[in-house]
């Protein structure tokens, strides 16, 4: 931690329970009748009421299309909207609304750059350089694109706890042109979370641009794109307990105003004739056709509850001590193995495990009768399974409304799934 940082106030407290009254859904499960032990947030997050409440409001007094309608409740939508746009730019520390580009999510806004930037500017001899901890929405993009341009894809390789392995960058950018390094910024499957105070400057050294798969690091940590020296950021809404369908493409004005446009149709033109077109200015230039009008409000609303308890460092803070907590509960348990960095190690929210003499899937759906929600799978990242020499894992993973109560239900449920197969 620099000086700077020492220097500034502790992160608000947050309360979980008080939190967890504004999600209707977690209230009572459906097999017990108990509060639901929600420890799915890395697939998705549950919605507070006052995102829920936003986009009904919408729908029943504020509802229209965008940008172009002179009355009232057009006005008002493109206000929302773009009011929407300027929390997002906030929230992360763009310099302008007009580096935020709406996309349906993560994944898009990374095949936005794959197929805008990527097919533009890559080439024959180019090398694009992502990790073996990658989520498939920023691998395979990459692997058609690299494919269609004759550049080469090379990877950071992770050690056997799935941990990136940065002892000879250098080795990855020889024989070619650097042109982008392309990483996320936390694993979704391990919580190892990607040192970009390393990564990114040795990527400029060469030249490359740097883009970073934000969806497991916005929601639950503080990222400055300023201060994190990146070129493009990639996040999506849903796991920032906002609307599923929305998220956002961040990037570097310069950048994005050279890059031609990705899709193309209403609202991204400016003038159009039969024999062509001319397209419109940042970011109305990547934003082809209606948008997804409430979910962007509900994005918006999403962030306003997020400072509404405490902030992105309260979040943080307190699911720092949930995920120290539950290591602590699951490492007890005999014949589980916890996969990822160890307890004491920078890494996300994210309880990744398997257990002797079950399958994740069997787990997964014993629990669930004990309203215990996890995830069970290869998690979008089977390359990355087949090198831990797994082919799926159990993975509990914590936000701000999870409670010790929650991972003691776990830990309890994952003793009953030991009974049940005989390992007790």
């Amino acid at each position: 931690m620099t000086d700077s940082a020492s220097t500034l106030p502790a992160p608000t407290q947050l309360d979980p329970l008080r939190i967890s009254e504004d999600f209707p859904i977690l209230a009572s499960g459906p097999n017990t009748g108990e509060r639901l032990a929600f420890l799915d947030s890395a697939a998705s997050a549950m919605k507070p009421r006052q995102v829920i409440d936003s986009i009904v409001a919408t729908y029943e007094g504020g509802y229209a299309n965008v940008h172009r309608g002179v009355y009232h409740h057009a006005a008002t939508a493109t206000r929302h909207f773009e009011g929407a746009r300027e929390k997002v730019r906030s929230f992360i520390n763009a310099t302008t609304p007009r580096e935020v580009i709406f996309t349906r999510g993560t994944t898009e806004a990374i095949n936005l750059v794959a197929n805008s930037w990527g097919r533009t500017n890559l080439g024959p001899g180019d090398i694009v350089v992502t990790t073996e901890l990658e989520h498939h929405s920023n691998l395979v993009p990459w692997q058609q694109v690299c494919a269609a341009t004759g550049a080469e894809l090379r990877f950071i390789p992770v050690d056997d706890t799935g941990v990136l392995v940065l002892d000879d960058l250098d080795a990855l950018a020889e024989g070619g042109t650097l042109k982008l390094v392309t990483v996320v910024h936390v694993s979704n499957s391990l919580g190892t979370h990607a040192p970009l105070d390393l990564i990114v400057p040795w990527a400029k050294s060469h030249g490359a641009l740097v883009m970073v798969d934000g969806a497991q690091s916005v929601p639950h940590r503080p990222v400055d794109v300023q201060a994190l020296g990146i070129d493009f950021l990639a996040f999506s809404a849903h796991k920032l307990m906002g609307p599923s369908g929305v998220g956002a493409l961040w990037g570097r004005e310069e950048l994005l105003a050279a890059m031609p446009p990705w899709q193309f149709g209403g609202e991204m033109i400016r003038r159009v004739e039969y024999s062509g077109a001319t397209f419109n200015d940042l970011p109305w230039k990547f934003e082809a056709g209606t948008p997804a009008i409430a979910e962007v409000i509900g994005f918006g609303a999403a962030l306003d509850y997020i400072e509404s308890i405490g902030g992105i460092a309260a979040i943080a803070a307190h699911e720092q001590a949930m995920t120290a907590y539950g290591y602590e509960l699951l490492a007890a348990i005999p014949g589980l193995h916890l996969l990822g960095p160890g307890p004491g190690e920078d890494r996300g929210g994210v309880l990744s495990f398997t257990m002797d003499g079950t399958h994740p899937h069997d787990v997964a759906t014993l629990l669930d009768a004990r309203d215990v929600n996890i995830r069970a799978g290869h998690h979008c990242t089977q390359p990355l399974m087949k090198r831990l020499g797994v082919h799926a894992t159990a993975r509990a993973s914590v936000y701000a409304y999870t409670t010790r109560e929650d991972l003691d239900r776990l830990a309890d449920g994952l003793g009953e799934v030991r009974r049940v197969f005989g390992l007790a």
